[in-house]
């Protein structure tokens, strides 16, 4: 009989997780224009049940509630409440604890700091006022990792990966009065997921981006997109969507500071391309910083948007924004805000404070690494002149293998580049991160090269690659990858000084990068703690991170084709890698800055150097 309990029990645990594998291959939904539009916000308390043992989803057999005809009560998503003193039900959302949403669970509390695993969390509501003939989406900005949503009692869908937007219709689910939400997180990391079990950032659970209620007309504008596809000719070029079009219903395009109106005719799935010239447009660059109205408008249906528009191409080694070439003086940003004890980027205010700091040092780019970070970010980027690097987290060693985990990837490269496609800001699409060079990850990322070219022709291509050593010249550093014939933009993590000896070593490094492409070093960088200070020798100190900027950038400088920079990091973040007291204490300490705001002494470093590549660029244009 023990034998046969721990046979079901191991058949039930190889079940559930080639469900989470075939959740994590579902097809990309249509994509949905959320940002602007008026909604309903499910933001603020949130009633939670932590659940490590998944009480509430399994039975005693490790069987889905949720898959079962009838519910027991004690699924929590049922939201039950006793109905007589002798009903034998152990949870109640009522009476338990609270978490904010958005944020993550683990600074918020101390006892789940180190959490991973399930979190229940429920929110009561009542249906926004809306005509009888209206319709009603639910949506959330991002979830980590998986999210199981239920409305009611009844299930929604299951979303999986944590960085991405997802939406339900709901129109004909919901109450009057009194609608329960239950959203059961699990933020535990999977062999086959993206990213896979290893990183060296913090695994934020819960619900970590805002939750709205969008509630449109029948036939209502889905999305658009608009880009400026010729520079010599000024044309602007796009598409609307309409959603429960039937064909032929009439469609109106205004840029009014362009003089553009144009009247277009959807087809039979709904959708109407268009094309304008705009010979008196301002392009889009960090100098300036263009955004145009644009408002589109179909039967009952308006939809409001801010776009800029400009070019990005490359031409041999130089990279051309608007047909000039650019150098991009960046820095790696991560999606953490912790100089108030937060953890997660919560809202718009943080975003800000963290863009604002890297324009103390005249940054004009930032690689918004490693994974879709939250919209706010991108558009505040986008309204200050930010040219901005987008990727996806397949990080160090994905299952390269695995066909779920390429629809995972690749479900997450859409999200991400059907929610950006019209953010100017955003040049860079990047596939992957520090990714070993074999058959099996060549043929992945290759593929999803194409996918994203499918999706978006009008942007960059790149990755960050590694490098090695010449075998006959160790002092020749060689980028060799099979993947950068696929891509538009050489770029690379290089650590020399840090992981790969130490900073005299970078005296005597000569590069061999032979593509006629332009290069990008999207990572270097060394450890200090703010306002530890000591011999340039000695690690950890301010002053020892500082000697190693100066040597790395005279060294970046001298490479052939370098067109810009993203040095890691902008702040010091937390990762569960780092472990030494009194120095790291669970925070990767690259940063510039601390992550309390700190300037370091690198900060001068890296400010001072782009100050003169920015006086340079005026000069040469």
């Amino acid at each position: 009989m023990k034998r046969f309990l721990l046979g079901a029990l191991w058949a039930c645990a190889c079940l559930a997780q080639f469900a989470f594998a075939a959740q994590a291959s579902s097809t990309t939904e249509l994509p949905l224009q959320a940002y602007t539009r008026a909604a309903t916000s499910l933001n603020g308390e949130w009633k939670i049940i932590v659940d490590p043992y998944e009480n509430g989803y399994y039975n005693y057999r490790y069987e889905p509630f949720d898959q079962q005809a009838t519910p027991s009560q004690n699924a929590y998503f049922t939201d039950s409440k006793q109905k007589t003193p002798g009903d034998l039900l152990e949870y109640d959302f009522d009476k338990s604890t609270s978490l904010q949403v958005p944020g993550d669970w683990n600074t918020q509390t101390d006892k789940l700091y180190y959490y991973e695993g399930t979190v229940w969390y429920r929110k009561t509501f009542d249906a926004p006022k809306a005509k009888k003939s209206d319709r009603t989406f639910l949506y959330f900005g991002a979830i980590n990792y998986r999210a199981d949503v239920y409305l009611n009692g009844k299930k929604l869908g299951v979303h999986v990966g944590g960085f991405t937007p997802f939406h339900y219709e709901i129109t004909n689910q919901l109450n009057d009065k009194n609608n329960s939400l239950v959203v059961k997180v699990d933020n535990k990391r999977h062999a086959d997921a993206v990213p896979t079990l290893n990183t060296d950032w913090w695994n934020y659970g819960g619900i970590t981006r805002e939750v709205k209620l969008i509630t449109v007309p029948k036939t209502f504008i889905r999305d658009y997109k608009i880009a400026l596809t010729s520079l010599a000719d000024k044309i602007v070029s796009g598409s609307v969507l309409l959603d429960g079009a039937k064909g032929g219903e009439k469609i109106s395009l205004k840029v009014p500071e362009l003089n553009i109106q144009q009247t277009l005719t959807a087809d039979k799935q709904g959708k109407a391309t268009f094309s304008f010239n705009a010979d008196n447009v301002q392009l889009w660059s960090p100098e300036n910083p263009k955004l145009y109205a644009v408002q589109i408008s179909s039967g009952a249906d308006k939809l409001g948007d801010s776009v800029g528009l400009r070019t990005i191409s490359t031409q041999g080694k130089t990279l051309l924004l608007n047909g000039k070439p650019i150098f991009l003086r960046g820095i790696s940003v991560h999606e953490e805000y912790s100089a108030h004890g937060g953890g997660r980027v919560k809202n718009a205010a943080e975003a800000q404070h963290l863009l604002n700091w890297a324009k103390g040092f005249n940054a004009n780019f930032v690689r918004l690494a490693h994974y879709p970070h939250n919209e706010d970010m991108v558009r505040l980027a986008e309204q200050m002149g930010l040219l901005v690097w987008s990727e996806i987290p397949v990080y160090w060693t994905i299952n390269w293998n695995n066909e779920a985990t390429y629809q995972n990837a690749e479900t997450q490269l859409a999200a991400m580049i059907e929610r950006d496609k019209n953010r100017a800001a955003v040049i860079i699409w990047s596939l992957a991160n520090e990714t070993p060079v074999s058959d099996a990850r060549n043929k992945f990322l290759v593929r999803l090269a194409a996918k994203a070219r499918s999706l978006d022709n009008t942007r960059l291509l790149s990755a960050a690659l590694e490098k090695h050593y010449r075998a006959d010249n160790e002092s020749i550093a060689v980028v060799e990858d099979p993947l950068a014939e696929h891509l538009d933009m050489v770029s690379f993590n290089q650590y020399i000084g840090w992981y790969d000896g130490a900073p005299e070593k970078i005296d005597r490094i000569t590069w061999e990068i032979n593509y006629n492409k332009p290069v990008f070093i999207s990572e270097f960088g060394g450890d200090a703690r703010a306002g530890n200070h000591g011999d340039v020798n000695k690690i950890f100190t301010e002053e020892f991170q500082e000697n190693l900027y100066v040597k790395t950038l005279k060294m970046l400088d001298g490479i052939d084709g370098f067109v810009g920079t993203s040095p890691w990091i902008l702040t010091d973040f937390r990762s569960p890698r780092r472990h030494l007291p009194g120095i790291q204490d669970d925070f990767n300490r690259k940063g510039i800055y601390s992550n309390t705001g700190e300037k370091k002494k690198a900060f001068y470093v890296l400010k001072n150097f782009y100050d003169k590549k920015a006086g340079n660029q005026t000069t040469n244009n």
